[in-house]
């Protein structure tokens, strides 16, 4: 059976391997034993809750503390760790851990799950990667402690840190605290900015953490050389993904900011510097997290509408967050302006970009807007009773593994959470499948007459 499993291609294995770790869990969340002794929940919903875990998508149609007691809690954190670091990373932790040698093949893998540019040094790589994800769950864990202990007692306040800092560096979106997520914490700093960085941190990339990291390091053991000397040295990968972030959040923050201003509804009432931190947390997680302090069906619909965009950007790759990803739509917009100014290349900080990264950018643009299309055509003819604007609220969030809803997710029918579910999955596991089957077909030279057609 594994030498079967070995022939098949890196896309199969990839999808193999989500859709056993989402059976499986499914399978364990559906354990009597692992329910509070109230919940009447079918099997549907414990596959949806398991595929957007695993996808770190953060819908549901049940409430996590409602449903799981601490048992079923722990299973659910265990597969928004999977699905958030990675499966691929976890199977080849445990190969490492178990001193078999990785064949060129898996590595190849693990080196597009991971966004790595080279199949050196995995095992130190692999390492650093859990040391700082659970060093970073573990503090915040701690923060978040101390303002939930006093609001639900030692043994649910504990457990509802370790819960919300393993989602929110997973970029899961989901919490154990009711069906309404963290709303009642919306003037909460401690809550919100904690959770901020963490959905930050887990989206930002690896690779970014560890390069900023060497630099910081470079510039202690090389002073009194300025930070400006010692950055410049930043890969282009971390400059694109860092730039193209900031921008994408002050914008994100102060378009919340203008747009509610005045809704009573939402921020309305706050004071300005509440206005300002509820506006940015929203930016934040609708990059790809899909915590909310607001109520989505409260807010205008161009909020909403530049929710959706954020949704379906999403983060940086090698990392826990979903969506497009910044590196993607950042090519897409340097490819706009070269053909704007005229330019023969698509450079960025005097460097050039080869041709196949901007054909992989146009196809994964391509991929994202004909699966929301099909997606989004299928819940509008089986979801007839749902507000239409809603279901593409909800499409785009699946899709981008956001999480966030206009309250229309436990309003499906068993049709429409099917075609959910394989939204987040298509959203998570599509793009990585895809860019592995671009990468691994060589290039066919096809000789032809030249054409031209008309455009516009």
């Amino acid at each position: 059976m594994f030498n079967r499993l070995r022939q098949w291609t890196a896309p199969q294995q990839v999808t193999l391997s989500f859709v056993a770790v989402i059976l499986v869990g499914s399978l364990l969340l559906a354990i009597p034993a692992f329910h509070q002794p109230t919940a009447q929940v079918s099997y549907l919903d414990h596959l949806f809750t398991a595929v957007s875990m695993v996808c770190v998508t953060g819908l549901t149609v049940l409430s996590v503390q409602d449903t799981y007691n601490v048992w079923g809690q722990i299973v659910g954190v265990i597969l928004m760790q999977i699905g958030g670091l990675g499966l691929i990373t976890i199977i080849t932790a445990s190969l490492f851990y178990f001193h078999r040698r990785l064949s060129l093949k898996s590595q190849y893998i693990f080196r597009e799950a991971m966004n790595r540019n080279t199949h050196r040094d995995f095992k130190r790589f692999l390492s650093s990667v859990y040391a700082v994800t659970f060093v970073i769950e573990g503090v915040a864990a701690v923060i978040l402690a101390t303002q939930l202990i006093p609001l639900y007692g030692i043994k649910q306040g504990i457990g509802s840190s370790i819960f919300l800092a393993v989602s929110a560096f997973c970029n899961a979106g989901f919490d154990n605290l009711g069906s309404t997520s963290i709303q009642r914490f919306l003037t909460n700093d401690v809550i919100n900015y904690t959770i901020a960085l963490l959905i930050f941190a887990g989206g930002l990339g690896f690779s970014v953490w560890f390069e900023l990291g060497n630099l910081i390091k470079k510039w202690f053991e090389d002073r009194p050389h300025t930070f400006k000397l010692i950055f410049n040295r930043i890969s282009p990968h971390s400059r694109i993904v860092l730039r193209t972030t900031f921008i994408l959040l002050a914008l994100g923050t102060s378009i919340t900011l203008m747009s509610e201003f005045n809704n009573p509804e939402t921020i309305g009432s706050l004071n300005l510097w509440e206005k300002f931190t509820a506006s940015f947390f929203q930016s934040v997680a609708f990059r790809t997290a899909g915590f909310s302090t607001l109520d989505y069906t409260k807010t205008t619909p161009f909020t909403n509408f530049i929710y959706m965009v954020q949704m379906i950007i999403g983060g940086a790759p090698g990392g826990t967050a979903g969506g497009m990803k910044v590196t993607t739509v950042a090519l897409i917009a340097l490819l706009f302006r070269s053909e704007l100014l005229g330019y023969s290349q698509v450079a960025f900080h005097n460097r050039s970009f080869p041709i196949h990264l901007v054909r992989q950018a146009l196809t994964i643009l391509v991929y994202f807007l004909a699966v929301s299309i099909v997606g989004y055509s299928f819940l509008l003819f089986t979801q007839t009773h749902l507000d239409p604007f809603a279901l593409l609220f909800e499409t785009i969030s699946a899709i981008g593994t956001v999480g966030s809803t206009m309250n229309v997710t436990g309003e499906l029918t068993q049709s429409g959470r099917w075609i959910i579910m394989a939204l987040m999955f298509l959203g998570r596991v599509g793009p990585l499948t895809v860019l592995i089957s671009i990468a691994r077909k060589k290039t066919k030279k096809i000789y032809s007459a030249p054409t031209e057609i008309l455009l516009g």
